[in-house]
């Protein structure tokens, strides 16, 4: 395994973007987006002016990019085949819920499915025992990756919950179901607070604005500036693609 992954990481070390400068783009809310639509059209919907960075850092606390080497690692556990079989087993589990949270609140199941593949990917062995999870080793949790705060922030933990209750909340992070619903709820909140959407789900396809929203929305459930890259390239994966949108149908003989 040792050498597998050294041959990823050298193999993917191809595959990782040069840093670019980072170009004015659209305004972070929907009515900055709105309004400099026309000029910023040809712009980089991922790349993120100093001035973007600075307001999302002071409203949400992200960071700049991981470091080089754990891009080169996460790039290189990409390529490892056996790895993304099993991710990709795991994730038709998931589809029923991401569908239907998705649809209810008007996020786009593809980034929903795209920030579980790559959670799911680079997840830490043994955090998801609850053994682990009750330990405090582990400050997020679940396919998603959430920890106790964003259930504060959707309002179903209290800030000076008793520990009781903490435990109760681990116990909802630890529940699949449970943690892809409340990533779903993480993305509409965040949507809500950003002015996203109104009333309607957020297309990257062709839609220069659009795509910066979901970038935007992928740097904020990560914190690292090379995240929302990755997530839109897993969006565009065709076989993410076909779980999410794709019917099964069930394989008959013909009669001779």
């Amino acid at each position: 395994m040792f050498w597998l992954v050294c041959l990823a990481l050298l193999g993917a070390s191809q595959l990782l973007p040069r840093t670019q400068s980072p170009a004015p783009l659209a305004g972070l809310s929907a009515a900055g987006a709105a309004g400099t639509q026309t000029a910023e059209t040809s712009a980089d919907p991922l790349e993120f002016s100093a001035a973007e960075l600075k307001e999302l850092h002071r409203r949400f606390g992200v960071h700049g990019p991981q470091p080089r080497l754990s891009q080169l690692f996460t790039a290189g556990l990409d390529q490892l085949e056996p790895l993304r079989t099993v991710t990709y087993t795991r994730l038709v589990d998931l589809r029923p819920v991401v569908l239907r949270e998705s649809r209810r609140q008007q996020i786009n199941p593809m980034l929903v499915m795209a920030v579980l593949f790559d959670e799911l990917q680079h997840a830490k062995p043994g955090e998801s025992t609850p053994l682990a999870a009750h330990s405090g080793l582990f400050s997020t949790l679940g396919p998603a990756q959430l920890g106790l705060g964003e259930m504060v922030h959707q309002g179903l933990l209290a800030r000076d919950a008793s520990p009781a209750e903490i435990k109760a909340a681990r116990e909802q992070l630890l529940d699949p179901e449970r943690n892809v619903a409340l990533l779903v709820g993480k993305f509409a909140r965040l949507s809500r607070d950003l002015g996203y959407g109104q009333g309607r789900t957020l297309v990257a396809s062709g839609n220069p604005v659009d795509a910066k929203a979901l970038a935007v929305l992928a740097y904020l459930h990560n914190g690292k500036l090379d995240y929302p890259r990755r997530i839109l390239r897993y969006m565009q994966d065709p076989e993410l693609h076909a779980l999410i949108y794709g019917q099964r149908k069930l394989a008959t003989t013909p009669l001779i």
